[in-house]
């Protein structure tokens, strides 16, 4: 079994080779917009368009089952050109197809003088969230949930560290304990805040209880540095433009009590942000269960 299991690993390997080589060889417009129709082709031929839907229905009763269906579909064409532009991540971050410029008001939280724990959701193109305090001096370390294929997880995170100087981290039992002596150590935490956690915090999302992560919340309160939700807004022709809202933190007696308002402050603030620009977010997910 184990033999077979590494020929399988070394199939997929080979697979996902290939498909870099393709996207790589095309330019970045293009391998995004072919990437993109791809998606909005055939995703909605599976089960989690279904699912998509039904969320979206959930979330904005308001708008009619076309409508629906509509955003659903460019959100698939929106993950379909994150897909393409994931082979091109040196050249986005080298180019200025990132404004960034919203950052240069964040009072030093972006330019690695001070340490901040940043949050962004699966909106726009989540891979380029640490590019922008990257370039004005930060050194963020981010957590990553690893790949089942240890041959590609090696390529993804190859490809990803460029852009979290302060490294990455292993979603394990000891990465969060690593992640706060890095954030004591004067460094910033970077993480995706927007996905199920089965015992976290139950923040109202789109009006309906979420299972939330409060690790960001709880790193912030416990080492008082600013807590700060990060908005990665896709625009025309592979640009994109960073915003971000510092999220108020209680400081009482009671520390659990602070971490689970600033995690419903914090959901609040990408709820905002996603209501904006539904397409933009990944609705597929099982984000309430």
């Amino acid at each position: 079994m184990l033999f077979l299991r590494k020929i399988k690993y070394r199939i997929e390997y080979a697979v996902f080779l290939l498909i870099e080589l393709i996207f790589r060889a095309m330019p970045l417009e293009v391998a995004s917009g072919f990437s993109g129709r791809g998606w909005r082709l055939i995703a909605p031929l599976t089960s989690r368009h279904a699912r998509a839907i039904a969320h979206l229905r959930l979330a904005f009763p308001d708008k009619s089952e076309a409508e629906c269906d509509r955003i659903a579909r460019d959100m698939w064409e929106t993950l379909g050109r994150t897909f393409g532009e994931f082979f091109h991540l040196a050249e986005i971050y080298a180019s200025d197809r990132i404004d960034a410029s919203a950052l240069l008001a964040g009072g030093g939280a972006f330019d690695g003088s001070a340490p901040a724990v940043v949050c962004a959701a699966h909106q726009g193109n989540w891979e380029i969230a640490s590019m922008g305090p990257v370039r004005l001096g930060a050194r963020p370390t981010g957590i990553y949930q690893r790949m089942s294929n240890p041959l590609v997880d090696r390529r993804v995170l190859k490809l990803r560290l460029p852009y979290y100087p302060g490294g990455l981290l292993e979603k394990s039992p000891i990465a969060g304990a690593q992640a706060l002596r890095q954030v004591r150590r004067g460094g910033s935490l970077a993480l995706l805040a927007d996905l199920r956690d089965a015992f976290g915090v139950q923040a109202p999302f789109f009006g309906r209880p979420a299972p939330s992560t409060p690790f960001p919340a709880r790193v912030a309160r416990l080492l008082d540095v600013p807590l700060i939700a990060f908005f990665i807004v896709r625009q025309p022709g592979v640009r994109f433009r960073v915003a971000f809202e510092i999220i108020d933190m209680p400081r009482t007696k009671n520390i659990d009590d602070d971490v689970r308002v600033a995690t419903e402050r914090l959901q609040a603030a990408l709820e905002r942000s996603i209501r904006e620009r539904p397409e933009q977010w990944m609705w597929a997910h099982r984000r309430w269960g």
